[in-house]
């Protein structure tokens, strides 16, 4: 218990900045307070003091704001980063290294009792602030949940999952379309992939304009050759868009931003 303790301390040592030293992690992160409480309750739930277990975890919600069930599965080097609002769930399992930030839920969608109802986090896993993970299914090592995402399936491993409902970006043109919408000046983070008509339209917007201006930007690349070789360079306008460059402000105005 105590090998576990301290993989905690040096997880918010290793990835929070804001940390000082342990023991401005063990005085000063409810993210520490709630995982130590943690270990208190699981020791005692598989004991089979369920009662006395679910009272130690209902103080360890009302010190820290984070509500973990005794009977939930917490690896090493887990670190909960601020933590107000996380709830997870009885039959969850986060392995190893997972980071997990506040007003996350890793809850169930079944009613069944005894069964696997929450999620199960691979080693390494980030889930981002208020996002759902919500079902018994697994979320594969190296994977990341987008904040505010819902998820309701598996997400494979390394890939990301961001939206409402979530959506896997894995393959290599979703990463693509996501690189294009962030250099336009907004984000298709919560963007639906499938029957919604407005990220439909948003889809191929994204798509067309950054296929439209790697057109110009070669075209405008070969009339600049072109003139060199002709020794006449005032025949290139002196505004030609050489390089791939999109404007924000009248792109937003198109989507109603």
């Amino acid at each position: 218990m105590l090998t576990r303790i301290r993989s905690y301390i040096q997880a918010i040592l290793e990835r929070d900045p804001a940390s000082r030293s342990h023991w401005d992690v063990v005085f000063s992160y409810p993210g520490f307070h709630a995982l130590v409480l943690h270990r208190v309750a699981h020791a005692l739930w598989r004991r089979g003091w369920l009662w006395l277990a679910r009272w130690v975890s209902h103080w360890g919600r009302w010190l820290t704001g984070i509500e973990i069930h005794p009977g939930a599965t917490i690896g090493e080097r887990v670190f909960i980063d601020h933590g107000m609002g996380v709830v997870i769930g009885e039959t969850a399992e986060i392995g190893d290294d997972c980071t997990i930030y506040q007003g996350v839920t890793l809850g169930g969608t079944s009613l069944a009792k005894g069964a696997k109802r929450h999620p199960t986090l691979g080693k390494g896993v980030i889930v981002g602030a208020n996002s759902q993970v919500l079902g018994g299914f697994t979320v594969g090592d190296g994977a990341k949940i987008g904040s505010g995402a819902v998820v309701t399936k598996p997400v494979p491993a390394g890939a990301t999952a961001v939206g409402n409902p979530a959506r896997i970006i894995q393959a290599e043109s979703d990463a693509r379309r996501e690189e294009a919408a962030a250099r336009m000046g907004f984000s298709a983070y919560g963007v639906t992939q499938s029957d919604d008509p407005v990220s439909q339209a948003l889809r191929g917007l994204i798509d067309g304009t950054a296929g439209h201006e790697h057109q110009i930007a070669l075209l405008w690349q070969a009339v600049e050759k072109l003139s060199a070789q002709l020794k006449d360079a005032d025949c290139v306008p002196r505004d030609a868009a050489r390089r791939e460059q999109f404007e924000a402000d009248r792109l937003n105005e198109l989507v109603g931003k």
